[in-house]
């Protein structure tokens, strides 16, 4: 999330991440990134428990004279408790409870706009939508215009079928000014959504691939954008000696020999089509996807692709598979959090203005 708003041009101030694996990860996959620009060195700047840090210490560090007028939130609290392949513990659950501390920490720190981002189970789910309402109320009572949304990773471009749920909120003066029209904090759909004409409806539109039978014969349907196809993006990285390309797990199992390409439809092994999009990246303990027409799992550097992570980004060699696939399916695919953060940048310089109508003739 934090690359796609630095490349919108927000600059990020303060970082919290309490799994000092991952936050190890994230400062050396950011510095990896930025080192070309020659920013400053990128640090976590709270490894402790977001329940443990109050509004206070985040003030104190995150801005050195004082609080500005205009600063944002932007974060996506843990979601396996929201997810309908996870946990499900919804609010009850050690990570669903996080949800409610961000949620707090935003009410008191009153930033100008914040972005929450998590599962679609959270609105879907009708127990978890109950638990999203009791935040639509304390948001709405601090001052709040909100809008949410569940957008598409491969309407959004990417080869990839990958949904997030996206709620943002504005200060309702600020709402209203940008805007136009005199919102009330109940009212919703106000918010310019990102949309790709060319990508929008991709999943249904078009006539998609299935499981191919003789490799030699795998043909590209002629009306399917090669931007939502698994190859024109591994191809473009085949030969260019990227870091963490070669990171894969060893293929061990007969299965790699077994598996035809494009069947994706069990539940472990899922061997991508290269003339399809991608099934939601999301990796742990091992179980990576198959790569479309080599005998292994996909590599470190494929999964980066697949999320649209920059090609300048890396991360450790010491690291292990496990941890290193993990942070990069975890996050959220940086075209949708571009797209995202182009569309709070219009929105807060009046580029959505709509003017308000007059009873002149």
């Amino acid at each position: 999330m934090d690359i796609g708003f630095i490349q919108a041009g927000f600059n990020v101030v303060w970082t919290n991440e309490s799994n000092h694996v991952f936050a190890d990860l994230y400062e050396y996959g950011m510095n990896s990134w930025l080192e070309s620009n020659n920013s400053k060195k990128v640090l976590i700047s709270d490894r402790r428990s977001i329940e443990k840090i109050y509004v206070p210490d985040i003030i104190e560090k995150a801005f050195v004279k004082k609080k500005p007028k205009f600063f944002g939130v932007i974060g996506g609290p843990p979601c396996p408790d929201f997810s309908v392949g996870g946990k499900n513990k919804g609010y009850k659950g050690s990570n669903g409870k996080l949800s409610k501390t961000y949620i707090s920490r935003i009410c008191k720190l009153k930033p100008t706009f914040f972005v929450f981002e998590n599962v679609p189970g959270l609105y879907d789910t009708k127990d978890h939508r109950k638990f999203l309402k009791t935040f639509e109320k304390r948001l709405e009572k601090n001052g709040y215009c909100l809008d949410m949304n569940i957008l598409s990773a491969l309407s959004l471009g990417l080869p990839q079928d990958r949904d997030r749920f996206i709620l943002i909120g504005i200060k309702k003066a600020i709402a209203r000014k940008f805007s136009g029209v005199n919102l009330k904090v109940t009212d919703r759909k106000w918010f310019p959504w990102p949309v790709d004409k060319k990508f929008t409806g991709a999943k249904t539109k078009y006539e998609w691939p299935t499981i191919a039978n003789e490799r030699n014969k795998v043909l590209r349907p002629k009306k399917i954008p090669k931007e939502l196809t698994v190859k024109y993006h591994f191809d473009k990285i085949s030969n260019l000696g990227l870091d963490n390309q070669n990171d894969t797990f060893k293929p061990k199992s007969k299965k790699f020999q077994q598996i035809k390409e494009g069947d994706t439809y069990r539940k472990s092994f899922k061997k991508l089509h290269r003339f399809r999009y991608s099934p939601t990246v999301c990796y742990g303990n091992n179980e990576v996807h198959l790569h479309p027409w080599l005998k292994r799992r996909l590599s470190v550097r494929e999964a980066m692709v697949l999320q649209g992570i920059p090609n300048t980004y890396s991360l450790p060699e010491n690291a292990t598979l496990t941890s290193k696939f993990k942070v990069v399916s975890n996050g959220v695919p940086v075209p949708v959090s571009n797209a995202v953060a182009q569309q709070i940048i219009g929105f807060l310089s009046g580029k959505y203005y709509i003017k308000p109508k007059t009873n002149d003739a």
